[in-house]
This record gives structure tokens, sequence and C-alpha cells, in this order.
């Protein structure tokens, strides 16, 4: 039976399709942030299986970080992405949709742990950044290109980075090996006109040689969809978003709501509403992740979720007083 989306009646809502644009679900790397990468092999399945059949591009299954820096016993298998666990889910994803690992900067064994692509189901690899580990970034991406995978560099707290490093590293990033160079508001912390200018910075560097702008955002101010809504109407055609908004701290885009927006008869909703019924919103209660006061509170500071996390966690969750106070006089 064929699915006939949700109509939206605004005027003009057609002019959000776009053939050329790639949607990523980073359901289970980014939520693994929630429960250090511990889903079980159900959930990651069922993710899997909505993301093939509501026709998403790529599923990000998670990273493929240091078993030496995150001991296996301690975090899940989605911290590594070993390719015995991927396939236990996946099989040999002999279906259209492409496979993603991310490998943070300083934290992965990338020349051992990422294998070569004619040996792996994944098709993809994202190097996550800050600004001052750009060289070893650039040297993970030109590990995994030459091993033949995808490659995407993933700029995080760009709301934190001087303009002059930007460019610096935006013609660096230029001249490199990555096919996407992504924007990511890490904190929440940017509005509209700010993704606009952003979109505009990446575009002069990308344009002419083959790259793509992406978008990855966090949902601290409760603009995650907006930003990558108002990223898509720029120009990014790659799109960063995840079930029911699942993801560290405050979360991310919601799936849903970008595939209700983006209106290419590709892809299906209720796939998707499946599995956030059945499988994401049954561990709400548990994640705790999504808007609420300690996560705005860092997104209006600029500031890393790390504390409203740890605050959420402590017997004092639910005293946003006394959170802002420690915020506005850490001392």
């Amino acid at each position: 039976m064929s699915e006939r989306p949700p109509q939206d009646t605004a005027a003009g809502h057609w002019v959000s399709y776009r053939p050329e644009i790639r949607v990523l679900d980073c359901t289970i790397r980014d939520g693994g942030l929630m429960n250090d990468h511990q889903f079980g092999d159900e959930t990651v399945r069922a993710v899997y299986r909505a993301c093939v059949d509501s026709g998403i591009d790529y599923m990000e299954i998670g990273y493929v970080n240091s078993r030496r820096q995150f001991p296996p016993g301690q975090f899940g298998p989605w911290k590594h992405c070993v390719e015995s666990d991927i396939r236990r889910i996946v099989g040999d994803n002999d279906t259209a949709l492409k496979l993603s690992a991310m490998a943070d900067a300083e934290k992965s064994d990338y020349r051992e742990d990422i294998l070569p692509r004619s040996e792996s189901v994944v098709d993809l690899i994202r190097v996550a950044t800050y600004i001052h580990q750009i060289p070893l970034a650039l040297d993970m991406i030109k590990d995994a290109h030459d091993k033949g995978y995808e490659t995407s560099l993933n700029l995080m707290a760009l709301s934190t980075v001087p303009d002059g490093e930007l460019h610096e590293a935006l013609a660096l990033a230029a001249e490199s090996e990555a096919d996407v160079v992504c924007i990511v508001d890490s904190f929440g912390a940017l509005y509209g006109e700010q993704i606009d200018g952003y979109v505009k910075t990446f575009q002069s560097y990308t344009a002419g040689n083959g790259k793509e702008v992406g978008m990855h955002a966090h949902n601290n101010r409760q603009l995650a969809f907006a930003n990558t809504v108002q990223a898509t109407v720029k120009g990014a055609n790659r799109l960063d978003a995840s079930m029911a908004g699942l993801g560290r701290g405050a979360g991310n885009c919601p799936l849903e709501l970008l595939l209700s927006f983006l209106h290419n008869p590709k892809f299906r909703l209720r796939p998707v509403l499946h599995c956030i019924q059945h499988h994401i919103e049954p561990m709400r209660e548990a994640l705790k992740w999504g808007f609420d006061y300690p996560y705005m509170l860092t997104g209006v500071l600029n500031q890393h979720p790390r504390a409203g996390m740890a605050f959420n966690e402590s017997a004092d969750r639910g005293d946003i007083i006394k959170f802002y106070d420690s915020l506005e006089d850490p001392d």
C-alpha cells in the first residue's frame, strides 16, 4: 500500500522539494550519548528497518571510537562499530540505505579500527572535529577517503569559532578529500540569521569543487528544526535529524518534522512514526532527552550541555533557579 504523506497547506510548501537533498538519521549515534551507547539489538534493528522503509538516505549507526579510551563493558557496541556488530544488525545491507559511522578527532584509533571499504558495510565516515583539531581531522578524512569511503568533515561548536579561524579551516577543507563540510550547532546556540551566514560562508568554499554543505542542529533553544529548515532553504543539501529528536541533551532536529517539510515523495513518514511509538518514546523517561530549562540555559550561554546533563542526573533536578545561579556564579 502506497502512503500519501500529510499535506502541508501552507502556500508555496513545494519549494522545499529538492531532489539532491540527502537525509541522515543519527538516532542511534547521537542518542547513544544519553545511554553510553547501550542500545539493544532490537532497538537498533528497528531504527535500521524504519530508515529503509521510509526512504532515508543514510543511517549513522554509531561511533568508531577507541576501545582503549572507551572500554567495552563501560560503553555499548555503538561506541565502537566493530564490523561484526554492525553486520549482526544489517547483514550485508542489501538495501538502498547507506550506513555511516562517526569518528571523533583525538578519540579514534582510526588507522587500525576503520577497515578498508571493501571489507565493510559502512559507506560514509564522518569526522567530528573542534577547530583546534583540524590538522588531525583532515588526516582522518584522507585516511577514510583512501580506504574508499565517502567522507564528511563536521565542524563542532561552530558558535564559538572566531571568524578568522573558521575561514582558515574552510580553506583547508576545500582542498581536502571531504565530500561534505557540515555546520554543527553543538550547543544549540544559533539563530536563523546566523545559519544564513554560515551556509553562505561554507558555500563560498565548497562551490565548484563538488562538495556539499551539511547541517546538524541541537534543540537547546527549540530551534533545531527551524535552523535545519533555514539551512535547507539557503542551499544545504546534507541534513541530519533523529527520530523524536533523540540525541545528546536537548536532542536534534526531529526526523519526522524534517520529512514532512521536504515533501519528497521518496520519503515515507509512517515507518518513522511506528518506530517512534514502539521503540523511541518508551525510552524517554529513562534517557530524558529533549528541550528543558538546563539545556536552554546552556544554549543561551553558548556552553556545552554537559553541565545541564550532570544537573539533570543530580538530586537537584527540577530546581532551575539553582542551576541558573550556578551558571551565573560558578563559585
